[in-house]
């Protein structure tokens, strides 16, 4: 997505690695059972899906994860969204999206829009929209968790009349916008409904039908079961749902979701499985195996502040709390980690954007570890002695099993023994379920924890202003204001080759600076039975019910 002053087609930043066309799988399945899928596996108009992830919140406002946008994605409407097999957006409750002044990108919306309880979708909720993120995001009422860094670039949302809405930026000209309305930061919601200030309780959402996308929620109990139905009055640029419609079941674990597809329980299983579950299941003639555009990356986050001698620590010392990431970098094995953990359905990643995309590289490749992907002990040795820092260091970690796949105990418990291996490092590894991760890695309880990250569109940025403006979701205390101003420079710059080599930079300042350890990168994965047809897994990143069928 870009539009620039005037109105131009959007620059495409992708290569082979991230193929715009779409992945679409047709399988077969079996028998069910949920309310509203009576039929689900058993060959009716219902879908029954099941997934791992889980929910943080109903409300676009509470979260920024997988799992709640895979809800969100499926009952909320957006002014931009992306058709089936195209990273391209294209105006969805909008008419149209342009320019109008460098700073000033202005939507004019469908005339007559509705939300699925009858209240008039006008201008005035979009401003709503996007003023309460701000709001929420500063009351601290998302808990650290919402999508604000998104809106990074938004100086004010304006309404002039009910099918206006001006959002003046503070970047001119910014080549992601259009794609950043269709992202988490993008779904319209209810001012009749929502609270300015606050979340809004799910069941209040529900009860209150606040719906305007292809699909409405007709129960839905907290990462156990949400139940779709098609929502007949649906506006968007998407086509209305080829089912009739959707359970979603939410599994503790990856066995007990990978048996529910292979005995017909559930008709798709998404994310996410295993890579020894993926590789059996490749085996399976009762089920298909899909793989879409990669994109996910696999990541340790510093605490800039309670790391080992971070900023708040009793020896703050930044050249030893510099020296301690690097000792870090130069000791893991991601070709080792690739391998033995993941079967080499995840690859190793050396930088900080997505390989594939334009102006991607691999910065850490060649200053850390042995020059060319390898680990190299007496390097970190080194620079830990020049920066005088004792050895070893004691490092807490840690990690989620619950949200980023059953190989994330094998995965830290590797990356545990490479770092101890050489007794530079003594590594007290600890484990947190994720409603309890996701709260207390924002709040500086982990010097040193895992994230995952799945992206919400097909730009280079979106591995860039999250992560490292001073809007950061990831919250760890890393402010460059080099980094920062080339950040946004890359976001005004239409001449895609400049900005390529300006998203390079950003790159190597960032290696250099080490907030954060990039480890891997995977891509899209979902297994469905025979007789299913219409899963898509495609450069959006968005997994959307709607065109699944069976039969």
């Amino acid at each position: 997505m870009t539009s620039a002053f005037p109105r131009r087609s959007r620059v495409l930043l992708a290569t082979a690695g991230f193929s715009a066309a779409a992945l679409v799988l047709a399988g077969c399945s079996g028998g069910s059972g949920d309310p509203l899928a009576e039929d689900g596996a058993s060959g009716g108009g219902s879908i029954v899906v099941g997934t791992t992830d889980k929910v943080l919140s109903l409300d676009p406002a509470g979260s920024y994860d997988n799992g709640s946008f895979a809800v969100q994605n499926q009952v909320y409407p957006f002014l931009f969204n992306s058709p089936y097999g195209s990273p391209d957006v294209e105006p969805d409750l909008a008419v149209s999206g342009e320019y109008t002044s460098p700073n000033d990108f202005t939507v004019t919306l469908k005339p007559d829009l509705k939300f699925a309880n009858g209240h008039a979708l006008t201008a005035s909720d979009v401003k709503f929209t996007f003023d309460r993120i701000a709001t929420i995001a500063a009351n601290g009422a998302d808990n650290g968790n919402g999508p604000s860094s998104l809106l990074a670039n938004v100086e004010s949302v304006a309404a002039p009349d009910d099918t206006t809405v001006v959002f003046t930026l503070k970047t001119a000209n910014d080549q992601t916008f259009e794609q950043v309305l269709s992202s988490p930061a993008g779904p319209i919601v209810d001012e009749e409904v929502f609270p300015a200030d606050a979340l809004a309780d799910p069941a209040a959402i529900v009860a209150a039908n606040a719906f305007a996308g292809q699909y409405v929620i007709t129960d839905f109990q907290l990462n156990q079961l949400v139940a779709y139905a098609p929502n007949a009055d649906y506006q968007g640029v998407l086509p209305k749902p080829a089912n009739g419609g959707v359970t979603a079941r939410y599994y503790a674990d990856e066995t007990t979701m990978k048996l529910a597809v292979q005995n017909g329980e559930i008709d798709v299983a998404g994310r996410s499985l295993g890579a020894t579950d993926i590789a059996d299941l490749k085996k399976d003639d009762s089920v298909q195996v899909v793989e879409g555009p990669g994109g996910e990356i696999r990541y340790i986050t510093f605490n800039l502040n309670t790391q080992p001698f971070g900023k708040t620590t009793g020896e703050a010392d930044e050249a030893k709390a510099l020296a301690v990431r690097q000792a870090a970098a130069d000791l893991v094995d991601r070709d080792e980690l690739s391998t033995q953990v993941y079967n080499g359905t995840y690859t190793p990643l050396y930088s900080y954007v997505a390989d594939g995309l334009s102006g991607a590289n691999e910065a850490l490749k060649g200053i850390y570890g042995d020059g060319n992907g390898g680990p190299d002990a007496d390097k970190a040795a080194k620079v830990l002695s020049d920066a005088g820092v004792q050895t070893p260091v004691a490092l807490q970690l840690q990690f989620n099993p619950d949200h980023y796949g059953a190989g994330s105990d094998d995965e830290y418990a590797l990356i545990k023994q490479q770092l101890e291996a050489t007794g530079l490092f003594q590594v007290n590894l600890q484990s947190t379920i994720w409603d309890q991760y996701s709260k207390a890695r924002v709040n500086d309880e982990y010097p040193a924890y895992q994230l995952g990250w799945f992206p919400d569109y097909s730009d280079a940025d979106n591995y860039l202003t999250p992560f490292f403006s001073p809007q950061s979701f990831v919250k760890n205390h890393y402010d460059n204001p080099t980094v920062t101003d080339l950040i946004t420079q890359q976001l005004s710059e239409a001449d895609s080759t400049k900005r390529a080599e300006i998203i390079g930079q950003i790159q190597d300042d960032v290696a250099a600076d080490l907030p954060t350890l990039p480890l891997l990168q995977g891509s899209q994965v979902a297994v469905a039975g025979k007789d299913v047809k219409g899963v898509t897994l495609d450069a959006s990143f968005k997994f959307r019910y709607a065109p699944i069928t069976k039969g």
